[in-house]
């Protein structure tokens, strides 16, 4: 089942660590007429798409009091695994806050940067195949540590543990949206969802294509396609790597899973392991058939290059060596007993992540998205005619004339 490759063919690496992402037209066109109707109509057209596609019957804010209705009918055990996963994301998250500073340039010259938290965020979290209460979680909460006042969450199809995970998370507002026209809603507001400053969480590619579109007018977190693994492993166990594989690869049929290893016994030991334990049929053996595969590195410098350039979304490696080398990866996970499974649930960091290379740019989400970052600069006379000379011939320079004018007079 799975593909085994050299490390020396670079085209069927390529294809497994790096595909060329295909613009799907069709979606982008469809998704672009539901985003307008949306933007020009309001509820209207919310409401409209909402019990076409969403298949909504009922009213489409959910109050309080149903989410307690709602919530109360989650098991006691799952009900405080919801409440230990926030715990532990809440802690991870108010070490990221940005801290405010203020510093002396020169002698009259300071700069300060102030950080605001945003005043309205939009969390959307997917309701199609299986309920995601950690998406829930892992969006609102360092949103809420962020000091965001007001948290609005859109889910197509919340079951019940969501409720208990927005009801955990202080969430503000829930609505039964899902789709483009949710992140239309939220980007734009109407009469019924409020406008958002940012919208965040993962969605399938009719939501990931909607907050592309919407980006130019509402911030989004980043682009999220389908999820990734890519473990890096020599010595690892063939059981475990194979189930690590095998859990991302539920998520989704367009899921990527794949194994960088040197060693050819635990690449054969592995693909038995897999194909032992691969379900007759669903999207992990989608996945794996069209997306999963297993590459021979000569050597671990090879095999850790290879995922650098991948930037994966979850990267898994043997030991604290291979960690050091890391330069591009969403979230990395360190030693055999440091599931990546793990990382979705409970044990603090984000796994709203970036995907198809992505992480070369930034990481995940964490409480420092949902800040401003504000520099207020105050000068003295004194400090204006220190750094005026600089300023004005900078401005001379460039050719822009009034702006060294504009120093020039306090100057003189």
């Amino acid at each position: 089942m799975l593909k085994i490759v050299e490390a020396s063919n670079r085209r069927a690496v390529r294809a497994l660590l790096s595909p060329e992402r295909a613009r799907d037209a069709a979606t982008e066109r469809r998704v672009a007429r539901i985003v307008a109707d949306v933007r020009r109509d309001g509820d209207r057209a919310l409401l409209r798409y909402a019990r076409q596609l969403d298949r909504l019957d009922g009213p489409v804010e959910i109050t309080e009091a149903a989410m307690r209705a709602d919530a109360a009918r989650v098991p006691r055990a799952v009900r405080q695994a919801v409440r230990e996963a926030a715990r532990n994301i809440r802690r991870v998250a108010s070490r990221q806050v940005p801290r405010g500073w203020r510093t002396r340039v020169e002698p009259g010259v300071t700069v300060e940067q102030r950080v605001v938290p945003l005043d309205r965020v939009g969390c959307y979290v997917p309701g199609g195949r299986y309920p995601l209460p950690s998406s829930l979680l892992m969006a609102a909460i360092p949103a809420s540590v962020a000091g965001v006042r007001e948290i609005v969450v859109a889910c197509p199809r919340p079951a019940p543990v969501v409720m208990a995970a927005a009801l955990e998370a202080g969430v503000s507002r829930m609505f039964r949206l899902g789709g483009a026209q949710a992140i239309a809603a939220l980007a734009y507001g109407t009469g019924t969802v409020p406008r958002v400053d940012k919208i965040v969480g993962p969605g399938n590619r009719f939501v990931a294509a909607a907050k592309a579109l919407v980006a130019s007018d509402c911030g989004i977190d980043f682009y999220a396609g389908p999820t990734e693994i890519v473990i890096v492993s020599s010595r690892g166990s063939a059981a475990w790597i194979a189930a690590d594989l095998l859990a991302q690869a539920e998520h989704d049929p367009d899921a990527r899973a794949v194994l960088i290893t040197t060693s050819r016994r635990l690449a054969a030991r592995v693909a038995r392991e897999v194909e032992a334990r691969l379900p007759d049929t669903g999207p992990a053996r989608q996945s794996l058939r069209a997306h999963g595969g297993i590459v021979i590195a000569s050597s671990s410098a090879e095999a850790m290059a290879l995922a650098n350039d991948a930037a994966p979304e979850h990267l898994v490696v043997d030991d604290e060596r291979m960690a050091r080398m890391v330069r591009c990866a969403g979230s990395v996970f360190v030693g055999p007993w440091s599931a990546q499974a793990a990382g979705d649930y409970a044990i603090g960091s984000n796994h709203v992540l970036p995907t198809a290379g992505a992480a070369r740019a930034r990481g995940g989400l964490s409480a420092a998205d949902f800040v401003r970052q504000i520099t207020v600069q105050r000068l003295t006379r004194a400090g204006v005619r220190r750094i005026g000379g600089t300023a004005i011939a900078l401005a001379g320079a460039e050719g822009l004339h009034a702006h060294a004018a504009s120093i020039g007079e306090r100057v003189r």
